[in-house]
């Protein structure tokens, strides 16, 4: 099959990329690089079954063009991560709903299977734990700019829904919570490189707030092992599933954790939300899926702890600075 992934070039899409053509698949990655990474398709292109195409997912030609000349969309491509969100506010909600409703137009269109990637921020500041599919919805003040990323992903799962409902269109929703793992980047608010990095570097470890904001880190391959699962079964279609780790940890204890699988001596630093993210900055306490829905469905589990999350990002950190010396 011929798959579309927008945003191929990022942390996940280039994950999953790499795993379809491994399972003999043709892809196609498009990607405007704003916040991907060439490198992370380098290889990609071995065995000539790989296409990256530099554009986005606002360029509804070219959008069109691509999603007619393939079988599956997986639409990942999005404005992600706090601090982009609230440095970028009106760039971010341009890319993150006009973006879908795009692709979604194309698809319908040419009547094409969609995942959209969508995320535990829709969930707002719902403690509600562990977090189910058909959960509330608890927004935080609008002023903050945090919270315009969880309506516009909202408004992306509306558009999904309605054009499953209306349409007949084959969609799956799937709500991401913290996955990390090698090729993420740092910026925009990604805490498990930044801190590793800063470990690795004998640099202060910084938390902000207090730490006790909790969150479950799932690696990347786990996650890009369920993506496959769900794509390959039409009972997944018209679903919503949650996609992370039970593996619940304090943002001062990952810290800690960090400190010690690197042998670092960094020091701890707390540092205020608001020094970070400005006067207007709220941060959901708990973000814990419920994730009963993809494993009754797919049999998935999780196959790697925090541990082993955290180890392949501090390998990547250090053979990166090596290869900088």
């Amino acid at each position: 099959m011929r798959y579309l992934i927008t945003g191929g070039a990022g942390f996940i899409g280039s994950h999953l990329g790499e795993a379809l053509l491994g399972q003999g698949h043709l892809v196609v990655a498009l990607d405007d690089l704003s916040t991907g990474d060439p490198g992370n398709v380098a290889a990609h292109t071995a065995g000539g079954r790989f296409t990256f195409v530099k554009g986005s997912v606002l360029d509804e030609a070219l959008v069109a063009e691509l999603v007619e000349g393939c079988d599956v969309v997986v639409h990942l491509a999005a404005a992600v991560g706090v601090r982009l969100i609230v440095d970028q506010t009106l760039g971010s909600l341009a890319t993150n709903v006009r973006g879908t409703q795009v692709v979604m137009q194309a698809a319908d269109r040419f009547r094409r299977k969609v995942l959209l990637a969508s995320t535990s921020e829709v969930y707002g500041q719902s403690q509600d734990v562990p977090l189910r599919e058909d959960a509330n919805h608890v927004l935080g003040r609008p002023v903050v700019a945090r919270w315009s990323y969880s309506l516009a992903k909202a408004v992306d799962e509306c558009l999904v829904n309605a054009y499953h409902r209306e349409r007949g269109l084959s969609t799956i929703i799937v709500r991401f919570f913290n996955t990390v793992g090698p090729r993420q980047s740092p910026a925009y608010g990604m805490v498990v490189p930044r801190l590793v990095r800063q470990a690795v570097a004998g640099e202060p470890v910084t938390i902000y707030g207090d730490g006790r904001q909790t969150r479950c880190f799932l690696h990347v391959g786990d996650a890009v092992a369920a993506l496959l699962s769900l794509l390959g079964d039409e009972r997944a279609v018209g679903g919503t599933f949650n996609l992370g780790s039970s593996e619940e940890i304090s943002v001062l204890d990952l810290g800690r954790r960090v400190i010690e699988l690197t042998g670092s001596r960094s020091d701890i630093v707390f540092v205020p939300h608001e020094k970070v993210y400005g006067a207007h900055s709220e941060e959901p306490l708990r973000r814990v899926p419920d994730t009963a829905r993809l494993r009754s469905l797919t049999g998935w589990r999780p196959t790697r702890s925090l541990d082993d999350v955290l180890l392949d990002v501090i390998s990547e950190v250090r053979a990166n600075a090596a290869v900088t010396k």
